[in-house]
């Protein structure tokens, strides 16, 4: 089997070949970037497994390039790496597309574990057969991993998917945000509540009819969220 190939997005040196470096080690395949507007060149003419792209890049900065890569119809997991401590850059991230962010400086460990889960999740198949289920005009699909609203096909980025079908294959259980990390993001996952609380908020806004006043996904205060069956 062919190794996963990763495209690092990144224009210092020293981090880049760090992070080659660990990646290598762990059987990955590697490419550098340094400049951002060489990058839709290259994920046109090979698309890697992933993407670890750097936000602050000359040329396209990082937030720009994870928009264009999400306007492509195939799907790549992004995982943004950011020097910067501010939270709202971290969720300006996520909001466009990012699956994951880990902020400068990081350890391997904590590298290794954030890129395994990641390619886990995408490359994830339902393990229970062919299965669907249907809340009015919900409908999952979850051996074909495809959403339904009204008729409508609904585009989920892989985290969301499997956050979506967590829930609703446990209708009126409540989940806490520490407990959907685990379970959604993997348990080696290092990262924040916040995180849950976005991916939720994108959820909403696909699959409610006004995500204000959710429907389907409703939040259990102090404590996380349930799936209204």
């Amino acid at each position: 089997m062919a190794s996963q190939r990763i495209l690092i997005v990144e224009d210092d040196p020293a981090i880049a070949a760090f992070v080659q470096t660990a990646l290598e080690r762990e059987g990955f395949g590697i490419e550098v970037v340094e400049d951002g507007n060489r990058v839709l060149d290259r994920v046109a003419a090979t698309p890697p497994d992933l993407i670890l792209l750097d936000l602050m890049l000359p040329g396209m900065d990082g937030l720009q390039i994870c928009q264009a890569v999400r306007r492509r119809p195939a799907y790549i997991p992004i995982i943004m790496l950011t020097a910067k401590d501010d939270e709202v850059d971290k969720i300006v991230g996520l909001e466009i597309g990012a699956d994951d962010y880990i902020t400068k400086p990081f350890k391997t460990r904590e590298l290794v574990a954030r890129v395994r889960a990641i390619l886990r999740l995408f490359h994830h198949s339902a393990e229970s057969g062919s299965r669907g289920l249907r809340f009015g005009p919900l409908e999952i699909d979850l051996d074909g991993r495809s959403v339904m609203l009204a008729g409508n096909p609904v585009s989920l980025t892989p985290k969301e998917f499997d956050l979506l079908a967590l829930l609703a294959s446990h209708p009126n259980r409540v989940f806490g945000r520490d407990m959907l990390l685990e379970k959604v993001w993997g348990y080696d996952y290092m990262g924040e509540s916040r995180t849950v609380d976005v991916h939720i908020q994108r959820l909403r806004q696909k699959i409610e009819t006004d995500f204000h006043e959710p429907r389907f996904i409703t939040t259990v205060r102090n404590i996380g969220y349930k799936f209204e069956g």
